[in-house]
């Protein structure tokens, strides 16, 4: 996934798509981290004022949801199962092994309901099961993950 460089202007178009929907600021901060692939620091001032709210509301909703990301995530970023199933064959080794590579990002999520392929996993949307290093480390290269 390729996202936009920061700019007030674009921020401003995206958030004039978004603050009559009804629970605003949510769906504000859900935009930009679309638009943007994070929710840069200057748009809280933006998201408060168009639907006005207070900077801090929008502050306690952006820290409040574990999906909103106030930095840059890294291009490389794998969520990998930590479910009892997907533990049981192996979840934490592949986890392990993942981070001694030193090339991608782990994040944990807590089942994909693909629990008969496990350890699984999921690289920009796409789901992997009976994942494996190699494979991971494949599909965050944009290589194709079976």
């Amino acid at each position: 996934m390729t996202f936009a460089p920061w700019s007030k202007e674009a921020a401003i178009s995206v958030l004039a798509t978004t603050r009559d929907e009804p629970g605003p600021v949510l769906i504000s901060l859900q935009a930009l981290q679309k638009y943007f692939g994070y929710v840069p620091p200057d748009a809280i001032a933006l998201v408060a004022d168009a639907c006005n709210v207070s900077r801090a509301d929008v502050h306690g909703v952006l820290t409040f949801y574990h999906d909103l990301q106030i930095n840059p995530v890294p291009r490389n970023t794998v969520h990998l199962c930590g479910a009892e199933a997907c533990q049981a064959v192996g979840a934490r080794e592949l986890a392990k092994a993942l981070e001694e590579s030193g090339n991608v990002r782990i994040e944990t999520a807590y089942c994909f309901g693909n629990c008969a392929l496990g350890p699984a996993a999921m690289v920009d949307g796409k789901l992997i099961g009976r994942a494996t290093v190699e494979m991971l480390i494949a599909a965050t290269e944009g290589g194709k993950a079976s």
